[in-house]
C-alpha cells in the first residue's frame, strides 16, 4: 500500500498466525499491537465495543463496512457509572475495518481515529474484511498483529488462551454504586456498565469486589445476591474464581451469572467449557428460551461455550443458540443459581432479555425461591 494513497498518509498492516499478510491504511495511534483476531456483526455500537472489557487481548475486526459515521461521545456519568460506555477505556489491542470514516452527529466529541490516538489504540482500514471474516469463520479465531505508521513484527509471542486478562480489567478494591437497602455484589472480572446500570436502576446497592475475591470477602458484605460479571480470557485458568463460586453457592444465596460468568458456574457445578471455532460477537443473536420455546435477539460476546453435552448435573438449560446449540443459559435444579452466556443488558442492541434482571430481582428479594 503506498502511504499517499491513505487519507492519513500512513500505511498500515496486519499479520496473521497462519502466514496471511494484508497491507491497507493505518489511523488511530501509531504502533505494533498483538491480539486474537475475532469479528463483529454489529453494524453499530462500536464505542460500547471497543470499551468492552470482554474484548481484552483481542483484536476487533468490524463487518459493517463504515465505521466512525458517529463518531465517539464525550464520557457521561451517574452514580460513578457510565451512561454510553461500557468502561473508562478502549480495551481492544486493535481495530480492523472496511473504511473508517469522519462523524456527522450532534454529539460527536472526537472522530474514531482521534479516540483512538488519544487512547495508543491502532488501526487499519481499506482491507477486505469480507475475505477477512470468511478465513476467521473457516479456520477459526488465531493470533495476529496489527501495525499502524511501521512495519510490525509478526512473531506472536503469547497465546490469547494462555493468558489470564482479568488481572487487567478486574478493580483493585471493593467499588460501591448506589443507596439501595438491598446489597448485590458483583464480582468483578470486567463488568460491562450496562450491567451496573441496570442493577440500580431495579433499586439495589452495588458492591463490585475484585475477582480473585474469597467467598469470605463477599460474605463479610451481607449480600442479598451474587453477580459473577463477564470478562475476557479462557475460564478453564480461572480455577481460584471456579472455587469462590463453589463456596458460594454452598450458602444459598441467589447468583446470576452473566457471560464468563456463565462459563465459571458451569465449571463450579460439574461442568465443561470447551473453546469455540469462531465464537459469537454480534448485537443481534437469537437465543430460545426453552420452556416457553419464545425467541429473543440478544447481544454476544464470548469465544468459549457450553454444549449441551457439557451441562452440569443438576442443571437444566435455560437458553439456547438455534444457530448453533449452544448453551446460553442454565438454571439449577435446587439451588438459587441462573446464568446467561449472552448480556441481558445491551447498548446498543436489543432490550429483548432485560427481564432476565427482573426475574434475578424477584428472586433476591424473595429470599432464594
Amino acid at each position: 500500500m503506498n502511504p499517499s494513497l491513505c487519507r492519513r498518509g500512513r500505511r498500515g498492516s496486519i499479520h496473521l498466525e497462519d502466514g496471511t499478510y494484508l497491507e491497507g491504511c493505518g489511523f488511530g495511534a501509531e504502533g505494533t499491537r498483538v491480539g486474537e483476531v475475532v469479528f463483529t456483526t454489529a453494524m453499530n455500537g462500536y464505542v460500547e465495543a471497543l470499551t468492552d472489557p470482554s474484548y481484552k487481548g483481542q483484536i476487533l475486526v468490524f463487518t459493517h463496512p463504515l465505521i466512525g459515521n458517529y463518531g465517539v461521545p464525550e464520557p457521561k456519568w451517574m452514580d460513578g457509572v457510565l451512561l454510553n460506555m461500557e468502561s473508562e477505556r478502549i480495551q481492544v489491542e486493535g481495530v480492523i475495518v472496511a473504511e473508517e470514516t469522519e462523524p456527522s452527529k450532534w454529539n460527536a466529541a472526537a472522530s474514531l481515529h482521534q479516540w483512538l490516538s488519544s487512547q495508543g489504540v491502532p488501526g487499519v482500514s481499506g482491507v477486505d474484511t469480507r475475505m477477512l471474516v470468511r478465513k476467521l469463520r473457516m479456520v477459526g479465531s488465531m493470533m495476529g498483529t496489527i501495525s499502524s505508521g511501521r512495519d510490525g513484527d509478526p512473531d506472536m509471542k503469547w497465546r490469547y488462551d494462555d493468558v489470564d486478562f482479568t488481572e487487567q480489567t478486574s478493580p483493585r478494591g471493593v467499588i460501591v454504586h448506589g443507596g439501595g437497602s438491598d446489597v448485590l455484589v458483583v464480582v468483578d472480572c470486567g463488568v460491562k456498565h450496562g450491567i451496573l446500570r441496570e442493577l440500580l436502576a431495579r433499586g439495589f446497592q452495588v458492591v463490585r469486589v475484585p475477582c480473585k475475591s474469597s467467598p469470605e470477602d463477599v460474605l463479610k458484605l451481607r449480600p442479598r445476591g451474587i453477580i459473577f460479571s463477564n470478562g475476557p480470557g479462557n475460564p478453564n485458568l480461572l480455577s481460584g474464581l471456579v472455587e469462590t463460586f463453589r463456596g458460594l453457592a454452598e450458602e444459598h444465596i441467589p447468583i446470576l451469572g452473566i457471560c464468563l460468568g456463565h462459563q465459571v458456574a458451569a465449571l463450579a457445578m460439574g461442568g465443561r467449557v470447551r473453546k469455540m471455532r469462531f465464537g459469537h460477537r454480534a448485537i443481534n443473536k437469537p437465543v430460545i428460551e426453552e420452556e416457553t420455546k419464545s425467541c429473543f435477539v440478544t447481544t454476544h460476546n464470548h469465544g468459549y461455550g457450553v454444549y449441551p453435552e457439557d451441562v452440569p448435573p443438576n442443571m437444566r438449560i435455560w437458553f439456547r443458540n438455534p444457530d448453533d446449540g449452544v448453551v446460553e443459559g442454565l438454571m439449577h435444579e435446587e439451588l438459587p443459581i441462573m446464568t446467561t452466556q449472552f448480556h441481558p443488558e445491551a447498548r446498543a442492541g436489543p432490550r429483548d432479555a432485560a427481564w432476565v434482571f427482573d426475574s434475578f430481582a424477584r428472586v433476591v428479594r424473595s429470599g432464594g425461591h
